[in-house]
């Protein structure tokens, strides 16, 4: 049985904290995330010609994943507030939906996961909003991390 990891956001009472990393040193650390908006070919065609009511969905989403990024730590209680020295959405049309990939990296004494997760799913959630009119039933799907750099836990690659 493989030993049980301490979780670093609670501590030995059981209460929620922020992890002190005063301690740790500052290196570079960058984060990918992925995320998919699930949509009908009738939408992606809205999308790809540019006839979606609200205008320009893909530009609203990158701006909005970007902004979601840089304020992480307002919306995600223990999260760390970090100067982000990279901030990239790319967004992808596919056969299934629009696949959205955030980057983001930092020099920092703690990564950037947390801000990469939150790009997509800002990226996401705006593309929902922009395109609910046309389809209310769109879903925002499989929203991971598929990379990870820097740190003391070193590299991290999804299979």
């Amino acid at each position: 049985m493989p030993a049980r990891r301490r979780l670093t956001h609670v501590d030995a009472r059981g209460a929620a904290r922020m992890v002190d990393v005063g301690g740790k040193p500052v290196s570079e650390r960058r984060a990918t995330a992925r995320g998919l908006l699930r949509v009908s070919t009738a939408t992606l065609d809205l999308v790809r010609d540019g006839r979606t009511p609200k205008g320009d969905v893909l530009a609203a989403a990158r701006i909005a994943g970007i902004m979601g990024a840089k304020r992480t730590s307002e919306l995600i209680p223990l999260c760390h507030p970090l100067a982000l020295t990279h901030a990239s959405v790319e967004l992808t049309l596919e056969d299934d939906g629009i696949a959205i990939e955030a980057t983001v990296a930092t020099a920092e004494r703690t990564g950037v996961e947390m801000e990469a997760l939150t790009a997509v799913a800002v990226a996401g959630l705006t593309l929902y909003d922009m395109l609910k009119s046309a389809e209310r039933g769109a879903r925002l799907t499989d929203v991971r991390l598929v990379g990870k750099s820097g740190g003391r836990s070193g590299d991290f690659r999804a299979t």
